[in-house]
């Protein structure tokens, strides 16, 4: 059976969907697993040996999107997240069997429609996601290995060669693309640095993305010259980053991509939430293995912000000094 999944968003949407991939290509290897992602999400989407086949969508014209699909000879496609333009391109590509959750005015356009209510956070993401695949496959095993995502340690050799890395790796992004409802002033970030910089059993490093560069140079002048942290700038694919990170020891970071994606690949983390139920860790926890997973809501009022701030602090820490 060809089957499309359909996640063509942001990085850490994609990342909750590739449970959701494996298990359908482990339901029956005979399954041609095509996946319908945005152009960020492809280097990662070809790099998985569970995916088949990668549709990239533009954003473009809702006539070429549905003829790319109907090039793939589709038999079913899971939308495990829905809009009005997707669900019409699939129903002109004439997929007998269009599975999708039943909201929005978008569902008119599937014939398998299930309730799933997500915004009562009854389950994780990640989860919800694994439950459209069995409107397809009643029987479907939903189990599938952590850490999901594996990558050899050649690139990271490279890059402690290039930054004179000896020792275990903490790493802090304070950036977030505007992907998360809440964080700490980069300020703070370097006081949580300082933290880390004092223990001498690792090294430290702070990442940014590509498009980061103003947040780069100001984290450098607020550390100083006599600090030991080092600055790096991904400026390669999600997959060139993801072979770097997963070889880190932590990873301490906003709700976002990066934070997906190094779970995703075996990385403990420390991650920071806003203390919404939508935008909670109930909601947004990774696919990663969750005893790895230290989660921090943050409250929105001054006084419990900062009583957060020195529970990290004192948490980080501690996590330090156990040798991680």
């Amino acid at each position: 059976m060809n089957i499309l999944v359909v996640r063509n968003d942001k990085l850490g949407d994609f990342i909750t969907a590739l449970p959701t991939l494996y298990v359908l290509k482990r339901h029956d290897p005979r399954n041609r697993i095509v996946a319908l992602v945005a152009p960020l999400n492809r280097s990662l989407a070809e790099s998985c040996d569970f995916i088949d086949e990668v549709i990239v969508d533009g954003g473009g014209d809702i006539l070429e999107l549905a003829f790319k699909i109907r090039e793939a000879k589709i038999d079913a496609s899971i939308t495990l997240f829905s809009n009005t333009r997707v669900a019409i391109a699939q129903f002109l590509a004439r997929i007998p069997i269009r599975i999708a959750p039943a909201t929005k005015i978008a569902q008119i356009f599937y014939n398998r429609r299930i309730q799933q209510r997500r915004s009562r956070v009854e389950m994780a993401e990640f989860e919800y996601n694994l439950q459209l695949a069995r409107a397809l496959f009643a029987q479907i095993d939903l189990d599938f290995p952590k850490p999901l995502l594996r990558f050899d340690d050649t690139a990271y050799r490279v890059f402690c060669a290039e930054y004179g890395i000896t020792r275990p790796v903490v790493a802090f992004h304070p950036g977030f693309g505007g992907s998360s409802d809440a964080n700490w002033t980069l300020g703070e970030y370097v006081e949580l640095v300082r933290i880390a910089e004092a223990c001498g059993a690792v090294d430290v490093v702070m990442t940014f993305g590509p498009d980061e560069e103003a947040l780069c140079e100001e984290a450098a002048a607020l550390l100083g010259t006599q600090s030991r942290t080092h600055l790096y700038r991904s400026r390669g694919s999600v997959v060139d980053f993801a072979h770097v990170l997963s070889s880190f020891k932590l990873f301490v970071s906003t709700s976002t991509g990066t934070y997906h994606l190094a779970s995703a690949c075996g990385c403990e983390t420390f991650t920071f939430f806003a203390d919404t139920l939508f935008a909670s860790a109930s909601r947004w926890k990774s696919i990663g293995d969750e005893a790895g997973q230290h989660h921090y809501m943050i409250p929105q009022n001054p006084q419990g912000r900062e009583a957060m701030f020195e529970r990290v602090k004192r948490e980080l820490k501690s996590r330090l000094e156990a040798g991680l």
